[in-house]
């Protein structure tokens, strides 16, 4: 896999320190590291947030030691303060902040685009464009940081992190560093001296001239490289991923002789002199890059500013709408525009075989984002949707990112309780917010979740907050026992660290009852006890009140296949659509494991998936759903 190879690339560099923040697409970095960390001599962990694990890897480097930090898009938005000051004050042993991001969402809630904060921050930037230059690149990287003394940004993409390809590996080396922080130099000295940001004025021009030290590198990088003819009516300039689809897209329409790529690993600074190269060879130019224009934009700086001796080009790209500048592209896509542009027809599938097709896509069944089999949180909402009913001043939940983030959808198990959902931790701030605008005429009751891992990430800060300005707000945590959307990676509540050590866990409730929080803790499949704790919450006007419901996950490793109830619908008992209860089970509750038999009419339980929470029997007005303690196997 993509990740592997990085991961495999920084064991070539002799990494010392790994740390990170679980985040689809990046976690298989860390976990990767972590499985041979006590073969390599290596410390891994996963750290509270994204910020607290670049500052681990920054402290490896400023002791000489080669450190990788990785995370997905959002990561690197909270990482960036810090980011910040690390590009100002420099760095020492190679360290490389790994962003895997995600074009087209597809396992996120936003496609942000990490790159604009190389420039921003003055970092240089490297995009792989396949599995082979991931190993390669990320060992380079390495290297590139030692040699201008700061900190190098890889980007990966979903298309490469999580597909798989052929990998030539090198040596892994014998030898390991020792770590040794010295700071009794001059406050210039890089090697020597304090490891600050100051003085500004001068630590910023060393910045500039670390990024100048790079260009240079960048235009006799071997990751940079050109394929096609000498003189082609089409440029196209790539990198990462969309390399992949170019190339292909220039086989199906067998321009080879008529279109050259340029792939670019090094993005970020562009190097000049290969570039002016390259733009003068061609009259049209096509960038192709996900998702934003960044790419576009750095070239045709580069371009005007050469304009008197490279002449005026014709670009395409996202800023005239030859490529979409939202989602992922693919092969099909950039085949598309290639061919619009240099008139040759696209063969696109035929009217007989779309038509099929459409036909054979209605005989697959809707399925919808749900919770999964015996998920707590379907049991969670559940409660929070009745407690808000019972309470009857139409309250509502200011949502967090996780598996939980489904409540904010309808029907799907999200039973209309969910109506903001941001980044981690903004539910709690917002809900601060909310509770403060009595004064206005607001006077609705606040309620915010967020799961556990969560909780320790950006919670904190916002749930002293909501103490400390008297925020009339029901905080409840979702606790399921693992970092469950990503893979279940460990967090301070438990254990057990990313190598498998123990660890002392950190308590939650403890936490919240030391800044001065009522604090209650219920199990969310019990749903009677559950609402009752809530609707006593939400009647408590004034105060910080803080439910965990602690449930372990389905689907982790200690509980997956372990059944508490063997449960089964009693067909005698069952109404089915003359219950009156709008076939509360199939259509409101809407386990995956309740199913509507269509020819009895009525609910059953599908065996297989069920997970034995047994919450579906407390649900049914007719007493149907029958449960019986599951037997040990």
């Amino acid at each position: 896999m993509g990740n592997e190879a990085i991961a495999r690339g920084a064991l070539e560099a002799g990494v010392n320190v790994a740390s990170g923040y679980p985040g689809t697409p990046s976690s298989e970095i860390i976990e990767s590291l972590a499985i041979v960390a006590k073969a390599r001599n290596l410390y891994v962990e996963w750290s509270t947030n994204e910020k607290v694990a670049l500052e681990v890897a920054a402290a490896a480097s400023f002791a000489g030691l080669r450190s990788l930090c990785a995370m997905k898009q959002n990561g690197v938005n909270v990482a960036s303060d810090f980011l910040l000051h690390l590009a100002s004050s420099g760095t020492r042993g190679g360290i490389v902040l790994v962003t895997c991001e995600d074009p087209g969402a597809l396992s996120s809630v936003n496609e942000g685009d990490s790159r604009y904060f190389a420039r921003m921050l003055e970092i240089p930037l490297l995009e792989p464009a396949n599995f082979q230059e991931a190993k390669d690149l990320t060992r380079w990287a390495f290297e590139l940081s030692e040699e201008i003394r700061n900190i190098v940004v890889l980007r990966s993409v979903t298309r490469m992190s999580h597909a798989s390809g052929n990998v030539i590996c090198g040596k892994l080396p014998v030898k390991f560093r020792k770590a040794h922080f010295v700071y009794d130099g001059s406050i210039m000295d890089p090697l020597r001296g304090p490891v600050i940001s100051t003085p500004v004025v001068a630590k910023h021009t060393l910045q500039q001239e670390k990024l100048k030290r790079a260009t240079a590198i960048f235009e006799n990088s071997p990751f940079n490289t050109y394929s096609g003819p000498k003189k082609p009516e089409l440029l196209l300039i790539t990198s990462s991923a969309c390399f992949l689809y170019s190339r292909e897209a220039i086989g199906m329409l067998e321009l080879q002789k008529r279109v050259g790529i340029l792939k670019l690993c090094c993005t970020w600074p562009l190097p000049p002199k290969l570039l002016k190269k390259h733009l003068n060879s061609a009259g049209k130019i096509m960038i192709v890059e996900e998702v934003l224009p960044f790419l576009e934009e750095n070239v045709k700086t580069l371009a005007a500013g050469m304009a008197g001796e490279i002449g005026i080009k014709k670009f395409y790209g996202k800023m005239d709408g030859t490529l979409p500048s939202v989602g992922e592209l693919n092969p099909d896509i950039v085949a598309a525009a290639l061919a619009k542009i240099v008139k040759v027809k696209y063969k696109t599938l035929s009217t007989a075989y779309t038509k099929e097709l459409r036909k054979a896509a209605a005989l697959i069944p809707a399925r919808e984002l749900t919770f999964c089999p015996g998920c707590p949180h379907r049991a969670s909402f559940w409660s929070i949707h009745n407690a808000i009913a019972l309470d009857g001043r139409e309250g509502f939940v200011c949502g967090d990112i996780g598996c939980y983030a489904m409540g904010a959808l309808f029907p799907a198990t999200g039973y209309h309780t969910t109506p903001t959902l941001h980044s981690m931790g903004s539910g709690t701030g917002l809900a601060s917010g909310f509770a403060k605008l009595a004064a206005f005429g607001f006077d609705k009751p606040i309620l915010t979740v967020c799961g556990d891992s969560t909780f320790y990430h950006a919670v904190i800060p916002a749930l002293i907050n909501a103490q400390h300005n008297r925020a009339d707000i029901t905080f409840i945590v979702l606790d399921n026992s693992g970092t469950a959307m990503t893979g279940f990676q460990p967090h301070p509540g438990l254990t057990v660290s990313a190598m498998g050590e123990a660890v002392p866990s950190v308590d939650i409730a403890g936490i919240c009852k030391a800044i001065g929080a009522n604090v209650a803790i219920s199990d969310p499949f019990d749903l009677e006890g559950t609402c009752k704790i809530l609707n006593s919450f939400l009647a408590d006007k004034g105060s910080l009140n803080v439910l965990i419901m602690r449930q372990i996950c389905a689907l982790s490793p200690e509980k997956k296949g372990k059944k508490i109830f063997d449960v089964q619908v009693n067909e005698a008992l069952c109404l089915g659509e003359s219950c009156g209860c709008n076939r509360l089970c199939t259509r409101i509750f809407r386990c995956p494991a309740l199913t509507w038999d269509r020819s009895k009419k009525k609910a059953v339980v599908d065996e297989v998936i069920c997970a034995g929470c047994g919450v579906c029997y407390s649900i049914c007005p007719q007493k149907a759903i029958i449960r019986t303690e599951a037997k040990k196997k």
